[in-house]
């Protein structure tokens, strides 16, 4: 059985002192959630109060980006995967559509990204997803398939197995508007289906695909009654500690 994860994405929210009372209030709420994955990705700048306040919990910090391939160099401004893990942390979202909206991020960089995140010991969320226009003139399973080819098909079976995917719709992030359970789950099969003929039926059977998009305490329970969804890429409602962790205890 594939163990889900909860993932918070806190974009660029919060102070390492808002950080630190974040999770004064969000431990207790979480200490017996054993069902599942806890993943809560601050801002860089608070890595080191999130890592600090998870301290002895089953709480593991993120990064939201891996900003630079390489291992270390002249790179002003730039924060590689050596460092995010020397932080404390164990995960680092990579791809997100903001960063492919925002700051060209191509497939390309994302599979390089997804590497280096790897050779550091790090477990990377890739995203993949869909724009609104893309869906409405039915292109969802072309870019998604497009995505995985170029941004994740790159990397080994070894490699592969070490990764978690989290689909998330552009159309639905920030938005209010929410796929369906039933739209999200035939999406995540579309790219089970792929990693099926890429890398075998074991390998679709074990990754874990996480859905993003608007998620809510009330829509959660829907979502993960899907057996397709494995968990979630939680954005603006993971900011209250209160809601995500009702989110976590779906």
């Amino acid at each position: 059985m594939r163990k889900p994860v909860m993932a918070g994405n806190w974009k660029m929210y919060k102070t390492p002192a808002e950080t630190s009372s974040y999770f004064e209030k969000f431990r207790p709420r979480v200490e017996q959630s054993g069902h599942c994955e806890i993943v809560v990705c601050p801002p860089f700048t608070n890595l080191a109060a999130a890592v600090d306040s998870a301290m002895d919990t089953r709480i593991q910090i993120g990064a939201q980006n891996l900003c630079h391939a390489a291992k270390e160099g002249a790179y002003t401004g730039e924060v590689c995967a050596n460092m995010i893990r020397a932080c404390g942390c164990s995960h680092v979202i990579i791809g997100h559509s903001e960063r492919r909206q925002y700051f060209g991020e191509t497939d390309a960089l994302v599979l390089q990204k997804t590497v280096a995140a790897l050779e550091s010991g790090l477990t990377p969320i890739v995203c993949v997803g869909e724009r609104l226009e893309e869906r409405e003139t039915g292109a969802t399973e072309t870019v998604l398939i497009e995505q995985f080819e170029k941004g994740i098909a790159g990397l080994t079976a070894e490699q592969f197995a070490k990764i978690v995917i989290a689909y998330e719709p552009v159309w639905a992030i920030g938005t209010g508007k929410t796929a369906t359970p039933q739209i999200a789950a035939d999406t995540h099969r579309v790219i089970r289906q792929r990693t099926a003929e890429k890398y075998g039926p074991g390998s679709a059977a074990s990754i874990r695909i996480l859905y993003g998009g608007s998620v809510k305490p009330d829509n959660i329970k829907g979502l993960m009654a899907q057996p397709e969804i494995d968990g979630a890429l939680v954005g603006g409602a993971s900011l209250d500690p209160v809601s995500f962790a009702s989110i976590v205890n779906f």
